[in-house]
Parts: structure tokens; C-alpha cells; sequence
């Protein structure tokens, strides 16, 4: 079987992603002729072309584009099993809650006060994210538990539980012509401007791109765009904007995720408390 160690599947990523063999020695921190050596070296054991070179230009094969990919596939899963073991060895090791800004639905004081009552529980870091890479760090093990809203965020391959559903209100300025209505479906918005959620793929707006809430409630008090949102992100509601409920858009469901392959009694003792902390 044909291996590479990890050390040489980085020489690959970062000639790929540089181009440039003298940039790319002095991101690894080598010599640019040990560069060259090992990726001929490695060239020569899988014996396909990686990386097509002249004097002025490297360019990338298919062999090498696809390397690239899985390469760097491979080199972040290492990473995670390595900070997994580690975690996983230290009875000392702190819990990890991961979620965006304003985005618990009012009830993340709750479940720390009922986890701080488990035996087990151990001191939480609340790490803060944006809007595409949440999952992100649940997956590669930068986060054990992370609070979501479904079906906005993809759940796969994660455990979950919900905590909360609430309906979705639109979120437009006091000016707009939905502003007076009492309700309204999601027919009324058509034709209006919706967010582009930076960093999301498949995200459809067709707005300016926008990072977090409260740059899109900017945006939306200076009439460049209105929102669709879970009702328990923009409450208390800003001056200048209103929040109408939409009747016929699926409601918002904010959930405790976490690795499904992770089985940690840390982990574990932390979701009991939380739907502990949410069960009338």
C-alpha cells in the first residue's frame, strides 16, 4: 500500500496552494531545494505528476488538484483525532459550547446554572462563532457541544436534541409596506431583497453579504434588505424595525449538537443538563 506521511502531504498542500515554490518552502519553514526534492520524491512513489513547473509558473494537474483536496481532508481529521485523544485523556479538560451571538433563544444562563449542578460538571468556555462555521468546530473537535438552529445549519453527521422551537418573524424597517400588517406568508416577500449569509454555501439572497445579525439589522434599518429570522434573535426588537410574523414559514428549532461518534461522559452530563434545564 502506497503512504504518505503527513509531514509530505503538507509539502503538497502548500505548493498547491501557493503555486510558488519559494513562498510555499517559506510557509513550512524549509529549505526551497528540500522542497523540490521531496515533491519529486513523492511524485515518484505514486508515480503520477502532481505539479506541472516551468521556469515562471507552477501550475496543479488533476492528480495534484485531487490530492490537494483529500490531502487536506486527511491532514484536518488527523488534527482532530489528535486533539480528541488528548481531550479525551485529561480528566481536567474544560467543556467547549460553541453558538453565534444572541443565539441560545434566552436560555443558555439556564442550562449552565442546571449543569453546574451535575457532579461531573467541569468549567465551560463559550466560544463565539459566525454563521457557516459552527459545525465546523464541533466536527474538527474545537467545540464539544454547540447550540444550532434547524434547518438553517446542516446537522449531519452530529447528535442532537432540541431545546427550543418558535415561529420566524420577518424583519423589515418601521417605513416598509409589510410594517403595518399583522402577519403575513411568505408569498408577500417576493420581489424583496434577502440577506446573503457570508461563508454559507447555497445561501440565496440576493443582498449585500452580511456576517452576523446585527450587521444585517443595519442593513435593514437603512432599507437595503429585510430578513426572515427565528422571533428570539431580534428580540428585544431594535428602534426603527419591525418584526411581522410569517404564517406559512416552518418554525425555527435551536438544538444542542455535538460529534455523534463522541461519547464522552463530559459531554453526555452536559446534555442531560440542558434538557433538564428546558423540560417544564
Amino acid at each position: 500500500m502506497i503512504e504518505l506521511e503527513t509531514r509530505e502531504l503538507e509539502y503538497v498542500i502548500a505548493l498547491a496552494d501557493e503555486l510558488h515554490f519559494r513562498r510555499a518552502a517559506a510557509r513550512l519553514s524549509i529549505a526551497q531545494p528540500a522542497l523540490s526534492k521531496a515533491i519529486r520524491r513523492i511524485e515518484s512513489r505514486l508515480g503520477v505528476q502532481l505539479f506541472i513547473r516551468s521556469s515562471r509558473h507552477v501550475g496543479l494537474t488533476p492528480a495534484g488538484e485531487a490530492l490537494r483536496e483529500h490531502g487536506r481532508h486527511a491532514l484536518n481529521a488527523v488534527s482532530a483525532a489528535v486533539r480528541n485523544a488528548r481531550r479525551a485523556g485529561d480528566t481536567q479538560a474544560r467543556l467547549r459550547l460553541v453558538l453565534k451571538p444572541g443565539g441560545d433563544a434566552g436560555l443558555l444562563s439556564a442550562i449552565l446554572a442546571e449543569y453546574a449542578h451535575q457532579p461531573a460538571a467541569r468549567q465551560v468556555d463559550i466560544l463565539f462563532s459566525g454563521p457557516a462555521d459552527r459545525t465546523d468546530f464541533l466536527r474538527d473537535g474545537r467545540a464539544d457541544v454547540g447550540l444550532l438552529y434547524a434547518p438553517f445549519d446542516d446537522l449531519d453527521g452530529l447528535a442532537h436534541e432540541t431545546l427550543h422551537a418558535e415561529d420566524r418573524v420577518v424583519i423589515v424597517p418601521s417605513g416598509h409596506r409589510l410594517a403595518r400588517h399583522a402577519s403575513v406568508r411568505m408569498s408577500d416577500l417576493e420581489g424583496e431583497t434577502l440577506p446573503c449569509w457570508k461563508g454559507v454555501p447555497g445561501s440565496d439572497g440576493t443582498g449585500p453579504e452580511v456576517a452576523d445579525v446585527v450587521q444585517m439589522l443595519h442593513m435593514i434599518k437603512v432599507h437595503r434588505m429585510i430578513a426572515v429570522l427565528p422571533r428570539s434573535l431580534v428580540e428585544p426588537v431594535p428602534a426603527g424595525l419591525v418584526c411581522v410574523p410569517v404564517t406559512d414559514a416552518p418554525p425555527s428549532r435551536l438544538v444542542l449538537a455535538w460529534n455523534e461518534e463522541d461519547r464522552r461522559p463530559l459531554v453526555a452530563s452536559f446534555v442531560t443538563a440542558a434538557l433538564g434545564a428546558v423540560t417544564p
